[in-house]
């Protein structure tokens, strides 16, 4: 059998053939996995003054509303699946929409995005309304100890879904100021994306603790 000659030209095809994880998105991984252990400690608080203060907790949870609290919850799950389907587009690199705004099928990774940019604000805007009936209502943030940490957990979360709705607008930004639609771009998406899913994810868990655990 013949050997085969390795030339550094066929070494760098090699190289450039072996797929590896893009930086951008382990990095953002290993970034959400710290915000993991930042949420924790917000749910560490809450059930320490459930333990600590029963009677308080079942005082407060009566001024909760549930199903609104439902139906905004709703509304961010839903904006999750906006957000994949932007990817999906992205994937393809198809940054936007092919035919009629109202043909969804044929929607573009802008047209996705925005959607559950103003699916997000809107879950933000519900936040807001219910802050400021649990305050009509003699719960401001200062009021005791179950307020205080109601508003503190939650009203990071909110921040954090500020935060997406940024990067959402950077990323649709980003597309209109490139000629080009690349790996760059699908990667932005991508990564904008895990947030998201990540930001979802916990609030469906805060959802259940603060709403349904009483």
């Amino acid at each position: 059998m013949g050997s085969v000659t390795t030339t550094p030209a066929t070494y760098n095809q090699a190289l450039r053939s072996v797929k590896r994880p893009d930086p951008v998105a382990v990095g953002t991984i290993v970034w959400l996995g710290s915000e993991v252990m930042f949420f924790a400690g917000l749910f560490a608080i809450y059930f320490t003054i459930r333990n600590t203060s029963p009677g308080l907790w079942e005082e407060r949870t009566e001024l909760l509303n549930v199903t609104f609290a439902a139906v905004n919850t709703a509304i961010l799950v839903f904006s999750s699946v906006t957000a994949q389907a932007g990817v999906f587009a992205a994937e393809r690199f198809q940054p936007y929409r092919k035919g009629s705004i109202w043909n969804f099928r044929q929607w573009g990774m802008v047209e996705w995005f925005f959607a559950s940019f103003i699916l997000g604000a809107i879950f933000v805007s519900g936040q807001v309304w219910e802050y400021a009936t649990l305050v009509a209502e003699n719960m401001a943030i200062s009021a005791d100890s179950y307020a205080s940490a109601f508003y503190i957990t939650t009203g990071f979360h909110a921040l954090h879904v500020t935060g997406g709705l940024i990067a959402f607008l950077l990323v649709i930004g980003r597309a209109y100021a490139v000629k080009n639609f690349g790996r760059k771009e699908m990667t932005s998406a991508i990564v904008v994306s895990y947030y998201w899913h990540f930001v979802d994810v916990v609030w469906l868990v805060l959802f259940g603790v603060i709403y349904f655990l009483k």
